[in-house]
Parts: C-alpha cells; structure tokens; sequence
C-alpha cells in the first residue's frame, strides 16, 4: 500500500508519526554539523521549497526534551558519526511564516511564536534569580497579546537561550524560519516602520555575541540587510541561490524526483521536466517540491506553486521600475534570459535598485541563475512553464493593464483558430493598454510576442527569426499535427494610411519571403497593420503542405 502524499505538512514528526511520504533530506544535519566553523547560517529560498520541514526536522532532532530515535529511525544521518548528537541540546524553534496579515495579526503571530517557546520550557523557570525573575516578568507582560506593539520583546530570545544554558549546562540550538516574513509583510502593508526596530532588535540581540548559543540557523527569502540584524556578526555565512552550500536539501534533485514519480506508478518525461524543473541552486538542478508533490497526488500536470502565495511587491516594483529595468524585462521575454547586474544580498525594499529587483526575482523563485558571468554579473531566465505562467501576472502591470482577460483570450484564440476573438481582444488590449504609448513596431511586436510564448505547451514559439528570404516578426511554429502554425508580420502606419491595404501588404511579404519555408501542416498567416490604438487585420488560412 502507497504512502499518502503530505501536502501543507511541514512538522516533521507529524510527517513521520503518520507514516506519510518523504524524501530524506536528514544528510542537512550532517553538512551543518560538519561546517562547525560557521557560528549563524542564513540559508535564503523560494516559498513552498521546504525552508520549514527541514527547520522543524533539525529542531527535532536535536531537541534534549524529546526521543526522536522513533521517527529517525533508518534515516541516513543515523548512518553518520552524528548520529550520537540526536536529542543532545536544548533546542529553541521559532517559524515566524504565519506573521502576515494586517499590522495586530503580524505583531500577534511573533508573540505567538515567543510564547510558544516560553511554554515548553516553563518547568526551568523555578530556580530564577531574583533579578531574573523580574526581568521574566516584564517579558512575559510584553510578550501578551493585550499589548497591541512589539514593545519590550528585544531581549525576549536571549533571556529564554540564558536559563535553559544555566538549567542545561548546554549551550543552545537556535532555529528561526522565516525570519524576514514579518519584514516583507509589513513593508507591502505599510507599517513597516511600526516593528521594524523591536523585531531587528529581537534577533540581533539573540546573536550578537550571545554566550549560551552553540549554533543559529535562519531561513527566508531574502537578507535583510539594513535593520543592523546581521551586519556586525562576527560569524555568519549565508548561503542564497547562487550557493553550493545545502543546495541539494530545498527542492527535488533529478533523481529524487523520478524515484518519486516511480514510486507512484508515473512516468518521468519531458512534460514533467519542462514544467517543474529549471532551478539552479549552487551547483544543483532542482525541481519545485510543491508542484512535485501536487503533481503526484493529482496525477495531473497543473499550476500548482504559482497558486500559493502572493507576488504584490514584485508587480508594484514592475509597475515603477525605471527604463534600465524595462529594456532588459524585454530582452528576457524576447530572447528567454537577460545579462544583468544583480544584488541579493541587500532586499529590494530597502535598497530600491534595478539590480535589487533582479535579485528579488530570484530570491522569489520567479527567475534562476542560469550562468554567473562574474560576481556582480548574471544571466538569469525563467525556470519552468509553470513560472511563465505567472509572468502573465507581470506582463499585465508591466503593460499597465486593469486585467489578465485580455491575455488569456488571445491565447486561446490562437489556439483555438478564432479568428474574430483574436481581433476583438487585440483591439481590447491595444484600447487598454498605455505601453510606451504605442508609437513603434516594436511595441506593438513586444506587446503581442510574450502572450504567444503561452503557447510553449504546443507550440515553438520565435521572435525576429531568420526564415525564407529574410527575418519575419513572430513565428508560432505547432509541435504536432493537432494544432495549427502562425506567421505574424506587423506594419506600423500613419494617421493618412489605408490599414487594411498595408494589412495585405504584410500577408505578401510573408508569402513573398517565404516566412512559413519550415512549416508543415495548417497555417494561418496574420499580417497586423496597427496606428496608435488602431488595427486592421489580415487572416489567411494557408493549404496545408
């Protein structure tokens, strides 16, 4: 009998307790034993990678008030020297994932966390100095729901990491996940400045040159580089996207996830490649385990990571980038990667840069690292065609659009050979849309080619290629005989110009040129004409070769 697959489950016992399937990602604790040189890790990555599994994971298995031998039992750092070390500290875990919301969800959901930790310990402060029990005290007023600030909490982690040193004789295992969530969460709503103190202070004082603390793991999405959190720590690596460090254990590697599809009765093919696979971290090609696992239980190829959260301050970033951006957003979507300057270490929010925002893409999962040029320089492209659904999301700020409609009906009409739905919602976007105030070819052609690349399913799909006797605009060349071939060639008029005469000019020059020279099967040549937010068309269904 298969294993059900956990989905939304990120406790590791629970994982185990209940006998669900998993890959072993145990061989973490080993690599983090083995780097006993780095004091305090911060290990950045994409939502839904598996950040909080692999935190709840170390946790439990260091953790001295627990037995953990049950649920590691067979794990592959049981097979390691470290295997001794399970269950040998006291341990303190943190997730900060579910501090998101409005400002009092946000502040309430870190007190949760604090107290929660409070809590599981609560049998070690019997034996307090009299000085400790007033400072246990005022914490623990300040750690109340009741008191709507973060207000006195700064030393809150501290205070807990120096009575379970003194109640242990141990020093103590740090584990925060998700630490910058409240960060980015209060800076899309808008009282970043309301936290930001008391919450940078909370961590910087849990590892600024703290004696009980033996090691600290932190995990996000990003760095947060200017609240003093980690800038004057002695002791830290940080290992992002471009990292070989831990690379292998957030994601599927090639090889775990055909083991999973086999285990499952599915077939490890192209499909499956094309739509989930495409991450580079460090030296490693990873799939998306959410997707993965999704895919697997559904059995059904889908859009599943794109679903799971929120992408507002990438769009708001897209909406006011400057032309710099802008010109190389386009060569991405034209050409499918772009050389670019990129920053990751210092967050878009903080240090507003085009080289920022590049970063921000591929802290979020949007973008990878597909060659690094030097240390400053990247080429960077779209992982999977799950993700370039997504950029339909971009594209329709980029364009300045109240609405995605317009790019799915043009999808499909193409699809589907509507020849009049196509038109209509052409039209409707040119009518919508205030891109670079339409006023060349190009921005026509840039505003229609990246909707065509929502063909890549079943369609090759090429910008400005040589074909025939010279260089057409687009090509939507079909990968098999269900679906048909496109050939479109734009024209940019005047207000005197007869559109619908030059339209026909534009179909000539394809059957002139010889465009559709490496076509087969059905074909329909559309030549556009197009002045200001005017078009006329031209759709001629070609004989099949």
């Amino acid at each position: 009998m298969k294993k059900n697959i956990p989905i939304g489950i990120s406790n590791y016992r629970t994982l185990k307790e209940r006998n669900l399937y998993h890959v072993d990602k145990t061989l973490m604790i080993k690599e983090f034993l083995d780097d006993s040189g780095t004091w305090i890790s911060l290990i950045t990555r994409p939502r839904r990678f598996g950040k909080t599994l692999n935190m709840s994971m170390m946790s439990e298995f260091f953790d001295i008030t627990k037995d953990s031998k049950d649920i590691f039992d067979g794990t592959k750092i049981m097979e390691t020297e470290y295997a001794s070390y399970i269950n040998q500290y006291p341990t303190i875990f943190l997730s900060f994932a579910n501090a998101k919301g409005t400002r009092q969800n946000t502040i309430n959901s870190i007190k949760d966390s604090l107290r929660e930790a409070y809590d599981k310990y609560d049998y070690i402060f019997n034996n307090m100095t009299q000085r400790e029990q007033k400072d246990y005290v005022k914490l623990n007023k300040a750690l109340d729901n009741d008191d709507p600030t973060l207000d006195g909490i700064e030393k809150s982690i501290l205070f807990l990491m120096d009575i379970l040193y003194k109640y242990y004789g141990k020093k103590v295992m740090l584990f925060i996940d998700e630490y910058d969530t409240p960060f980015i969460e209060a800076h899309v709503k808008g009282f970043y400045d309301d936290i930001k103190e008391q919450l940078a202070s909370l961590l910087h004082n849990a590892l600024k040159d703290a004696d009980p603390l033996e090691y600290a793991v932190l995990t996000g999405i990003q760095r947060v580089a200017n609240e003093n959190i980690f800038s004057d720590l002695n002791n830290i690596e940080i290992y992002d996207l471009s990292s070989n460090g831990y690379c292998q254990y957030f994601g599927f590697t090639e090889d775990e996830t055909k083991q999973i599809l086999e285990d499952y009765d599915l077939t490890f093919n192209n499909e499956v490649k094309e739509m989930y696979d495409g991450y580079h971290i460090g030296t490693i090609d990873v799939y998306n385990p959410w997707s993965i696992l999704k895919y697997t239980k559904n059995k059904k190829v889908g859009y599943y990571w794109v679903n799971t959260s929120s992408n507002t301050m990438i769009k708001n970033a897209i909406k006011d980038a400057d032309l710099t951006f802008k010109k190389s957003f386009e060569t991405l979507i034209e050409q499918g990667y772009v050389d670019v300057n990129v920053k990751m270490g210092t967050s878009f929010y903080e240090k507003s840069q085009t080289s920022t925002l590049w970063g921000m893409f591929i802290n979020a999962g949007y973008l990878t690292i597909k060659d690094e040029i030097n240390p400053k320089r990247y080429r960077l492209k779209i992982p999977n065609l799950e993700v370039v659904d997504e950029f339909k999301d971009f594209l329709s700020y980029y364009f300045d659009l109240s609405s995605v409609e317009f790019l799915d009906n043009i999808i499909d009409s193409l699809l589907y050979e509507n020849k009049n739905g196509f038109l209509d919602s052409y039209t409707q976007l040119l009518l919508a849309s205030s891109y670079h105030d339409l006023t060349s070819e190009n921005s026509y052609h840039m505003l229609l080619y990246p909707l065509c690349l929502y063909l890549s399913n079943t369609h090759e799909v090429r910008s400005n290629p040589e074909e025939g006797k010279g260089r057409t605009d687009i090509i939507i060349k079909a990968k098999s005989s269900k679906y048909t071939s496109y050939v479109i060639e734009f024209k940019h008029g005047s207000k005197t110009d007869d559109l619908n005469i030059l339209a026909q000019d534009a179909i000539q020059q394809i059957i002139d040129k010889k465009y559709d020279v490496h076509l087969t099967g059905r074909i329909i040549h559309i030549g556009l004409e197009l002045y200001s937010k005017n078009v006329a068309m031209k759709w001629i269904v070609k004989q099949e070769n």
